[in-house]
């Protein structure tokens, strides 16, 4: 038990060994299968399940430490610094492929078809956004539009934004009802979220012929939308642990780091969609 004015250090931990064996075998796997290797696959999902034994154990761990009082305030910044500085490293992920979009779309795109460059490099090239690249790689197909079920899904994750607040604001009033509500519509927003962006994947694939190799308009479209779907599938995953939590009775107004990490997150992650929104699917 941890003094107010005392920094709690644990005991020597068996999970960061675990995880990183699991991620390794995750990502040697995907390497492999990559290189068509008939062992990857099944390395990815070894590495796969003791990543996730690795969170299930780890976090459980910790989840118990905070329970039992082990962690004060200064354990309280710590989390709150390390939560800020890996949001940080989430902002700098989403910049480089937002930034790796504006130079294709604004700067090398164009430069293709400028008059010396279009007639020494790819004659007859046309500037125009969304393009699949010279010579028309991966064949025709049609944009996505903004105003289906991508503008669907904004309206969905902006809900989800509110509900979490409200939930938020249930356990500051100490309204378990208004907490466990909130947690669980946001659940299901966020994962009405990730059934449209499958159904809108579907789509494209099919109907439109976007797929991956629909030069570089399709491969930055699903680099990005892709990215923030599984950022919304782990959120949403996060938020049902929360709620779980929540209804056990864990939680209180003075003690709620995990609730605020993961609004946090999902805060963040309803801001990266607008930013999609509006540079990928509308203009």
């Amino acid at each position: 038990m941890s003094s107010e004015n005392s920094y709690y250090v644990p005991e020597a931990a068996r999970w960061p060994i675990v995880g990183s064996i699991g991620l390794t075998t995750l990502v040697v796997g995907f390497a492999n299968l990559l290189n068509g290797s008939s062992v990857g696959s099944t390395m990815m999902i070894v590495g796969a399940v003791i990543t996730i034994i690795m969170i299930y154990g780890w976090f459980g761990t910790v989840i118990r430490e905070n329970e039992s009082g082990m962690y004060k305030k200064p354990e309280g910044i710590s989390f709150r610094m390390g939560m800020m500085w890996f949001i940080f490293s989430e902002v700098m992920f989403f910049a480089a492929f937002f930034g790796a979009l504006f130079y294709i779309r604004n700067l090398s795109v164009p430069w293709l078809g400028e008059g010396s460059t279009n007639q020494l490099l790819w004659s007859g090239f046309e500037a125009a956004w969304p393009t699949n690249g010279p010579a028309n790689i991966g064949g025709e197909f049609e944009k996505m539009g903004a105003w289906g079920l991508p503008a669907i899904n904004t309206l969905i994750l902006l809900s989800s934004g509110v509900t979490v607040t409200w939930a938020h604001w249930g356990l500051i009033a100490q309204k378990r009802g208004q907490l466990v509500l909130g947690l669980a519509a946001t659940v299901l927003l966020g994962f009405a979220f990730v059934y449209l962006q499958i159904v809108e994947y579907t789509h494209g694939y099919h109907e439109l012929n976007l797929t991956l190799g629909s030069g570089v308009y399709g491969s930055t479209f699903y680099m990005l939308t892709g990215f923030h779907g599984m950022h919304v599938t782990i959120g949403a995953i996060m938020l049902v642990v929360i709620m779980l939590r929540s209804i056990k009775g864990h939680f209180t107004p003075d003690n709620h780091f995990a609730f605020e990490a993961v609004a946090w997150y999902w805060h963040f992650v309803d801001v990266v969609w607008l930013l999609l929104f509006v540079l990928v699917y509308w203009l």
